[in-house]
């Protein structure tokens, strides 16, 4: 991939120069001066006895129902976000701006999204409280060096897009936050959340807008470059928060398999895939070395960035921390109530006057008491020179294989460990679908869910990636579009335990992908939804069933072995009925609705 040339570079939005006056702007800060001021001025962060720095947030999450654009044509439908008139966005644009100006500084990172020729020039610019942000942003951006050509270099950078963020900026709106996104001038403005996500997607999300405009598709999928049998070849894997989307793309198929992306991609015609980002931003709940020894050992080098983790006496993160003892929360309450928990409650924990056994059920602390529980949605910021083995960003393979992970879980849990799409249509229905179970990312807010191609932050109105998608596949030559159950076949954790339910583990999932990558499954139709799915019968799936059971390949043997089948026939006429309805409503064109819906 080549340097950008100037024609293309004339052809981006331009940002105009920085609107605050005597505002002194710290450009060009080392990751060394951006630890010393995150310890310095970011509320809550501290360095581990790793040699890392960790926040504790107010935000555990990203705050998608404060997130809104500003609707300049009066047409909401346009958009897949709430919408916010010029008018109202102007007057917190306004308060924003006056707060900059009293905190006299902002910081600056000044780099790219994205490499080569689709490579997007951003300013980020950062009030100090969030100079923890602006370390983590530093580390997944493109420097200038890595994109630029000399003659660029010498000049004042030219940013395409432009982010505002101040943490401490509460507004008068729902949750004091507010997340405003003007894509008509490619900005974004972010006041009152806390959480580094707010900073990585903003930009994406104007990317996703204006690589649309010019006939790509920005996707929530992650991507590794796969050797075999002589090919290189890109494998894209789409999923929510919790599917396993990260493991995914860090596990091994094949001889070798290079880590390209662990979140975001870009597809193209042709198969084209551009990257965004510098690095990995990954969950750290359960995270162990022998599970995920690439993501653990980034994870706890000095050079990552963490959030949300929980750091014991002696300075040790704990990937593993739940319920929190009277004691423990002792030790933190300065840390929980400076991040929104309520002092008397914590106070009377403390103090034993309440039990956990009074405050949570099944695991989920009542109202007001979310603070015994600490967050499964830690995360950790890896540099790419930190991760083990990375792809060389700069030579992406064309695509040739992509899918969509389902973590189903429940009674019903029924989707095949992995299926084959049978056409460009069919695929961009169930990416439309995005259907999995909701982890703890999504904190209390638990169940099943669908959310279109896994990118709740699309701007644009949803039903144009599954029109854009399908347009993009039609021109993919010899690309394998799939889907893979990660999480449960007929129940969850505690079925499994009773000997009644089956988990999809990472080596089941390893195991048909390699299978798939190879060409070594025979496929047959699937009566119920027409996709292609593993033959038990054919004599060449053998070595397959010996590595997976039959029940994670074709969910209804383990229904009628159970004798449930009239469960699985339920849930077939369920899927069938809702996957509709969903399409439907976001008017889908019929004939990926026909793809998807048998009957």
């Amino acid at each position: 991939m080549s340097n950008p040339s100037p024609s293309s570079r004339a052809a981006l939005p331009t940002q105009p120069p920085i609107p605050f006056r005597d505002v002194e702007i710290l450009h060009d800060l080392s990751q060394k001066q951006l630890r010393a001021l995150a310890l310095a001025h970011t509320p809550f962060c501290s360095e581990t006895a790793l040699g890392n720095i960790n926040k504790i947030a107010r935000n555990k999450a990203r705050m998608a129902a404060c997130t809104y654009i500003i609707d300049r044509k009066g047409e909401p439908g346009a958009y897949s976000h709430k919408t916010i008139s010029p008018a109202d966005a102007e007057t917190l644009i306004a308060g924003q701006a006056e707060y900059v100006q009293q905190q006299g500084s902002l910081i600056a990172v000044e780099a790219y999204v994205g490499l080569g020729e689709r490579a997007m020039p951003v300013q980020w610019l950062y009030t100090r409280e969030a100079a923890n942000i602006a370390g983590m942003q530093q580390i997944l951006s493109f420097p200038r060096d890595q994109v630029e050509t000399p003659e660029q270099l010498a000049a004042p950078f030219k940013p395409a897009f432009r982010l505002i963020y101040t943490p401490d900026y509460f507004v008068d709106m729902p949750k004091r936050q507010a997340i405003i996104v003007d894509l008509d001038n490619y900005v974004t403005y972010i006041m009152g959340p806390d959480y580094f996500g707010e900073s990585k997607k903003g930009a994406l999300r104007m990317l996703a807008a204006l690589h649309y405009k010019n006939r790509g598709l920005v996707m929530h999928a992650g991507a590794k470059a796969i050797h075999y049998g002589g090919h290189d070849l890109t494998m894209g894997i789409l999923g929510l928060s919790g599917t396993g989307k990260t493991t995914t793309t860090f596990s091994k198929q094949g001889a070798l398999t290079q880590p390209i992306q662990d979140d975001m991609i870009a597809l193209w015609p042709g198969g084209e895939v551009s990257v965004t980002e510098n690095g990995c931003f990954a969950k750290t709940f359960g995270l162990t070395e022998e599970a995920e020894p690439v993501i653990f050992r980034g994870t706890t080098s000095p050079s990552a960035w963490i959030e949300n983790v929980y750091i014991d006496e002696h300075g040790q993160p704990d990937f593993f921390k739940r319920l929190l003892t009277p004691a423990e929360v002792a030790r933190l309450r300065e840390v929980l109530v400076g991040t929104g928990a309520p002092a008397a409650n914590v106070d009377a924990f403390i103090r034993g006057e309440v039990e956990l056994d009074a405050i949570v059920e099944g695991g989920i602390p009542k109202d007001g008491w979310d603070f015994v529980a600490w967050s499964e949605n830690g995360r950790s910021i890896i540099p790419m020179s930190a991760v083990e083995n990375a792809a060389d960003l700069h030579n992406i393979p064309q695509l040739h294989s992509l899918g969509i992970l389902n973590r189903d879980e429940g009674a019903d849990a029924a989707m095949p460990g992995i299926v084959r799409f049978t056409s460009p249509e069919q695929a961009a229905g169930y990416l439309m679908l995005g259907e999995t179970s909701k982890t703890s990312a999504a904190g209390k807010d638990r169940g099943k869910t669908r959310s279109p191609f896994t990118q709740p932050f699309f701007p644009l109105a949803h039903s144009l990636q599954a029109a854009r998608f399908s347009e993009l596949a039609a021109t993919f030559t010899d690309t394998t579009m799939w889907l893979m159950n990660t999480g449960y076949v007929g129940g969850d954790a505690k079925g499994v335990a009773a000997g009644a339910a089956l988990k999809v583990k990472i080596r089941h999932s390893s195991a048909m992908l390699e299978a798939l990558i190879s060409g070594a499954i025979t496929w047959t139709v699937d009566p119920d939804f027409g996709y292609e799915v593993v033959d038990l019968d054919a004599p060449e799936n053998a070595a397959l069933l010996e590595l997976v059971p039959a029940e994670i390949l074709r969910p209804h043997k383990l229904f009628e072995k159970q004798g449930r089948l009239d469960v699985y026939k339920r849930w077939v006429e369920t899927m069938n009925r809702e996957r509709r309805a969903f399409l439907e409503k976001f008017s889908v064109p019929a004939a990926i609705v026909d793809a998807v819906v048998r009957r």
